[in-house]
């Protein structure tokens, strides 16, 4: 993906392994029984692809899980329960990695000490501290780091096979304005749990999965824990946080959801059928909101240049001829005609030219460095999900553009809608095409 417009920050999309890690920092909740079965004799529970699973990698991670349930005060499930959804959710994360690494995608360890920084800032400590508080809740900081590397791999893998090649187009963007409005839309607060179905799933494994969907919804409308049923059950890859989606426009809901959330009330829970298998969808709450347009924003007329790292140029190689272009830079030749050059994207052609930017239009990568330069100042070297750039701030205006925020509203909504659906879809067709062999009933 060449357009730093589509380009997404990989924050949002950490797992739900990794967020809330940082949310229990020092709380020194974990379940010591757990940590204590790693010493039990080790033997493989899964074998994915060419890779096994082992029986000590799923202690691990469930005994990361229960510090999580804890600490959100979810209550546990079966450990036998839990123990088989975590091994799904190990296997999908494996395929994924594994996917990452035929197809060229890595993460240098100066890229995850700058993510190890970040998160250490987050939580307002030292990296010294940061390292020493996971230390004193049971955690090994080097599985902690490559579970980090592993999400950020998996993060630049679904931005390349799925985010990047989404479309929206203008005629969506007008449908949603018209249905919805500039203001007075609902947002409901939603949770659910996602039995996903094999893509080449016949009629009678859908059906035992809708009766296995349906004993699920039976329980939680007899009053369950929903959020301890989303951690056993889900498939979903917020299972850990009680199948919380959180605060959403109704038209920011995946489609299957919108029309019958629409019609809930709170405390309502429903099952629904869709090509990704069966959602058992609950209703906590909704409230009024409004999608805000109004007044000026600051505008941004920039130049960049891209060089990409594949299989045949490494990171390190495109990062030193990027730093070779900025040194020609620095002897004054023409920030565009080296764009020509040397830029590896639609925009080389106009010399390097991304017209105006709004507030958003770019990776948060990419925003924060253009932010930070002056008029006719040139960056250090960025990067982003797409690759390494330099940018030149042409120059910046104050304009109203009430109407274009009311549509960069709407194609975002749109584009976070579509995002969820297509990765979903995506993960399935993996999962099919991946060879699993289950071993974790074997004495």
């Amino acid at each position: 993906m060449s357009n730093p417009r589509h380009i997404h920050s990989i924050a949002p999309r950490f797992s739900v392994l990794v967020l809330t890690s940082l949310l229990f920092l020092g709380a020194g909740v974990f379940h010591r029984a757990l940590a204590r079965e790693v010493a039990e004799i080790d033997r493989i529970v899964a074998v994915v692809g060419n890779e096994a699973i082992t029986l000590s990698e799923l202690n691990e991670r469930l005994q990361t899980a229960v510090a999580q349930l804890r600490h959100q005060g979810i209550p546990l499930p079966e450990r036998e329960v839990l123990a088989r959804q975590m091994l799904e959710r190990m296997i999908m994360d494996r395929s994924q990695l594994q996917e990452a690494r035929d197809t060229g995608i890595t993460v240098s360890d100066a890229q995850l000490e700058q993510t190890l920084d970040r998160m250490a800032a987050h939580n307002r400590i030292t990296r010294e501290q940061f390292q020493a508080t996971l230390q004193k809740d049971g955690i090994p900081y080097a599985r902690f780091r490559e579970e980090i590397r592993e999400n950020m791999v998996i993060s630049r893998l679904r931005d390349r096979e799925v985010d990047s090649r989404l479309t929206i187009s203008e005629a969506e963007i007008d449908n949603f304005i018209a249905q919805s409005g500039a203001d007075g839309e609902v947002v409901y607060h939603v949770a659910h749990i996602l039995l996903r179905a094999p893509e080449s799933a016949s009629p009678a494994q859908r059906k035992t999965l809708q009766t296995k969907a349906e004993a699920v919804l039976e329980r939680a409308r007899r009053g369950e824990s929903f959020a301890e049923l989303a951690a056993a059950y889900s498939d979903g890859p917020d299972a850990l946080q009680g199948g919380n989606l959180g605060w959403r426009p109704l038209r920011n809901l995946p489609t299957v959801f919108e029309n019958a959330v629409g019609e809930m009330q709170p405390g309502e829970t429903r099952l629904l059928d869709s090509a990704n298998g069966f959602h058992i969808v609950q209703l906590l709450d909704k409230r009024g909101g409004a999608l805000a347009v109004d007044g000026s924003v600051q505008q941004t007329h920039a130049r960049h240049i891209l060089i990409r790292s594949n299989e045949i140029v490494s990171e390190s190689e495109a990062r030193r001829r990027l730093e070779d272009v900025r040194e020609r830079l620095r002897h004054g030749e023409s920030f565009a005609e080296l764009a020509r050059l040397f830029s590896q994207d639609d925009f080389a052609a106009s010399g390097g030219d991304l017209g105006w930017l709004n507030p958003g239009d770019t990776a948060p990568e990419f925003e924060r460095a253009m932010d930070a330069l002056g008029e006719g100042e040139i960056s250090e070297v960025v990067r982003t999900p797409s690759g390494f750039h330099l940018i030149l701030v042409e120059e910046r205006r104050a304009q109203d553009l009430s109407q274009e925020k009311l549509r960069l509203a709407a194609r975002r909504a749109i584009r976070e809608r579509k995002m969820d659906e297509a990765y979903q879809n995506w993960l399935r067709q993996l999962r099919d095409r991946t060879y699993v062999e289950y071993r974790l009933e074997e004495e």
